[in-house]
């Protein structure tokens, strides 16, 4: 812990300092010259960077401004000076010197001659240079050729502001010390996630490993051997005024002859345009780029977002004020990009925006809002690095720009290359990006990963496994650009991209995979606002792969959002209403609330029926659906008279082994169970269950729903073995199927601990019982029937076992 002697001395020297920088720019060149005399250096003292930034930000600044800025430059120095004062034995005689030495200055003007500042005053783009200590060896002994000096060519100021990423500089250390020779490192990634910010904090905070740090702007190669060529008369390599091309070969041959040294290629466009530049001998090179191929000249080192721990942390240092959760909810909508969380706390800091206005605002006006606030540690905004990254998309590949195109519009998740396959030209496009992208062959899907590849290298977007993704703020960004003309034939296209996507029969598990992959771009393209018939038919069947899922919450949700907007916008009469409609009571049904489900079940078929027929496939699904919530609520024999009309118009105008006559037909059989008439049940199930299996397949959640109903007749029939064999075959194949916490997974697991227990074997069913209950707890809720079910047959098994236990 400082002593109060030791911070009054870390807050006098930092106050003498912004006093030295506030006058003219004689007094900048006089206090550079002091803090290098001063800390030869010493990592963590204030650059000659440092110092110019500092100046000019204290004489631009006006009025309260000024104040302000010299307010927050003292707070940060003297968090400098007291890290310095732990760190550093020498510190208190440092800081007493350089006090010293700066009140000697005239803040008013030039130094007077015979003091510190006295040399004349630097020229533009002096690069930072200072003295700094070799490094000591494993034993704690200076190096050989003892106090050596550290250039700092170009290096930009370190950001004080940065947090986190402590795995990638730890990985960027590690892999560039395990080799003596030019070892090559490329930081690659997405506009805006950080990778320049990462090279700056290395290059400083590796600073005692090196003799030379230089910094090259690579955006345009033509201008890498005017750098070079400054950086030989800086190095003393070549003489003032010689040609760009004899100076060029003097730093790559000092490089090669030279150890520790670091060369870092800022934003480099592509590894073709940067190969003839790079440095060979014992030294290192790091690339930013957004560029992906970089794996023949370097080995690459991926950047991605923020973990959400930084990304709070980020936002928390730009704005003290906000407290985690606001942080975290602002960190959520930005993505976790660290160019778009500066830009964010940079606004809250400067205009005091509430955190919820801002989340509003970004919701409503994402582009114009992530154009401001553009922080000094990064050379443009998200806006205007999306809208330059855009305009040279355009140029080099219009198909890639089309691709980029659509997936703005779609989720912020990887676009399977298969659905990109299936972009066809929307009506009335000319040559355009949309039509470019159409014209490639869904049969040659090289084209389109070449298309992948051009975006990746721009930094818009990142290879997923067999597609691409792009970040959900560069999607905001991309279609704010477009007219109102180019967004409508996006989004047709769009629609005509799902609808030929549709992954087919949502209730067999061959096709759950690509609803998986599918259901988060239906849902981006708001499927309820759209008049597209096939659209909407997908949508509602998305609902239903949900709840045969027993994603029945979501399930729920997705319903409700298109029944609600449709009954609204179409009235109960319409198709899809009425559709949207049978999903959300099936979604009540599963969730226990029978009731609710019948009211709007028996609402739907009477509608049905009465614009459609009694023999419309759709009035019948409304009926059988009738039937079951009717069964659920202890109507058993009502729900008997429903299927069995049901079944016997499915039977004439579908056939006897259709899906829906079979449905009808297992139905029929639940009801004469609940009945006693379990001999004719029996003899139903097992009609229905060898069509499914022969029509189906075993593994059909079908054919297991037979095969699990004929268990039940079985175990009705006092013949608890049988049942339990099926039961066992049952599980195993919804357990690989279906999952251990699906509802239709734990009916099986409590019909076998039913069959075990009349067997006899009540430990057995006991601790399966247990581990139903609890799973049904956690799926269905305590309030369930079948959860009630399972208390009361743990119960019964404890009260078997005589062990005394209560099932809470």
């Amino acid at each position: 812990m400082l002593s109060d002697q030791e911070t009054t001395l870390a807050a006098a020297a930092a106050s003498a300092l912004c006093t030295a920088l506030s006058g003219a720019d004689g007094s900048l060149h006089a206090a550079s010259v002091a803090v290098e005399r001063v800390f030869p250096g010493l990592h963590g003292a204030p650059t000659g960077a440092d110092l110019a930034r500092a100046h000019r930000e204290l004489r631009d600044a006006g009025g309260p401004g000024r104040d302000r800025a010299r307010l927050d430059l003292e707070r940060d120095w003297r968090a400098s000076f007291e890290d310095l004062l732990r760190q550093d034995p020498d510190a208190r005689a440092r800081l007493a010197t350089l006090l010293a030495d700066l009140g000697a200055l005239d803040p008013e003007g030039p130094p007077a001659p015979g003091r510190p500042g006295q040399n004349p005053p630097p020229t533009a783009n002096v690069p930072i240079q200072l003295n700094f200590f070799a490094p000591t060896d494993p034993a704690g002994h200076r190096a050989a050729a003892g106090r050596h000096r550290l250039l700092l060519w170009q290096v930009p100021p370190r950001n004080r502001s940065f947090t986190g990423r402590q795995d990638v500089l730890d990985d960027l250390r590690a892999r560039l010390r395990r080799d003596h020779r030019a070892v090559v490192q490329a930081l690659r990634g997405w506009g805006g996630v950080g990778k320049t910010q990462i090279a700056v904090e290395f290059a400083h905070r590796n600073s005692g490993d090196y003799g030379l740090i230089c910094w090259i702007d690579a955006e345009r190669t033509d201008l890498i051997g005017e750098q070079y060529a400054e950086l030989a008369i800086e190095l003393k390599v070549a003489e003032v005024g010689a040609d760009t091309p004899t100076a060029v070969r003097a730093v790559r041959s000092h490089l090669q002859h030279t150890a520790d040294w670091l060369v870092i290629f800022d934003n480099a466009e592509s590894p073709h345009d940067l190969v003839a530049w790079l440095p060979q001998g014992p030294g290192h090179v790091i690339i930013t780029s957004r560029h992906q191929r970089w794996g023949e000249l370097a080995r690459p080192v991926d950047v991605d977002v923020l973990q959400r721990a930084e990304s709070i942390a980020l936002l928390r240092t730009a704005d003290p004020a906000l407290d985690a959760a606001d942080a975290d909810r602002l960190a959520e909508q930005l993505g976790d990009l660290p160019l778009a969380l500066a830009q964010a706390g940079g606004y809250l800091t400067e205009t005091g925006c509430r955190p919820a206005e801002y989340l509003d605002s970004l919701a409503a006006r994402a582009p114009a809002l992530l154009n401001t606030g553009q922080p000094t540690t990064y050379p443009r905004s998200l806006v205007a690095t999306v809208a330059l990254a855009t305009k040279r998309l355009s140029a080099v590949d219009p198909a890639a720009l089309g691709m980029m195109l659509l997936c703005a519009f779609l989720a912020p998740e990887p676009v399977p290359l298969s659905l990109l396959a299936l972009a066809r030209a929307p009506r009335g496009a000319a040559d355009d990006p949309f039509a470019r992208l159409a014209a490639l062959s869904a049969d040659d899907p090289v084209a389109l990963r070449q298309c992948i590849g051009t975006i990746t290298n721009f930094g818009m977007g990142k290879p997923s496994t067999d597609g691409i993704v792009l970040h959900r703020l560069t999607q905001a960004i991309v279609r704010a650009q477009l007219t109102a003309d180019e967004a409508e034939r996006a989004r047709s296209m769009i629609d005509d991209v799902l609808v030929a996507a549709d992954p087919g029969d949502p209730a067999h598990p061959a096709s759950w995979t690509s609803w998986a992959r599918l259901l988060p771009h239906l849902l981006a393209v708001d499927p309820a606002g759209s008049a597209n018939p096939a659209l909407r038919a997908l949508a509602c069947n998305a609902t239903w792969y949900l709840l045969t899922r027993a994603v029945t919450e979501p399930g729920l949700a997705m319903a409700t959002a298109l029944y609600e907007r449709w009954l609204s916008e179409d009235g109960p009469d319409d198709y899809y209403t009425m559709w949207a409609a049978n999903s959300v009571a099936r979604a009540w049904y599963d969730l226990g609330e029978v009731r609710r489900a019948l009211a709007l079940h028996e609402d739907t078929y009477l509608r049905r029926r009465r614009l459609l027929g009694p023999d419309d496939q759709q009035t019948l699904i409304s009926a059988n659906n009738v039937a079951r919530d009717l069964r659920a609520a202890g109507e058993a024999e009502r729900a008997r008279q429903v299927d069995e009309d049901t079944y016997d118009r499915r039977r004439r105008l579908l056939g006897p082994e259709h899906l829906h006559t079979l449905i009808s037909g297992i139905n029929l059989a639940r009801d004469l169970r609940i009945l006693g008439r379990t001999e004719e049940a029996c003899a139903l199930d097992e009609v229905v269950l060898e069509r499914r299996r022969r029509t189906l397949g075993q593994d059909h959640p079908h054919t297991l729903d037979s095969s699990n109903s004929l268990a039940r007749d079985l175990f009705a029939l006092n013949r608890p073995a049988e049942a339990r064999s099926l039961d066992e075959n049952v599980l195993a194949r919804r357990l690989r199927v279906l999952g251990q916490d699906h509802p239709h997974t734990l009916d099986s697991a409590h019909n076998l601990a039913r069959d075990l227990f009349a067997l006899g074997e009540v430990e057995q069913a006991y601790h399966l019982d247990q581990d139903t209950y609890a799973r049904r707890q956690r799926v269905l809720g305590d309030a369930h029937h079948d959860t009630q079910i399972s208390r009361r047959h743990v119960l019964a098994d404890q009260a078997a076992l005589g062990n005394g236990e209560v099932a809470s």
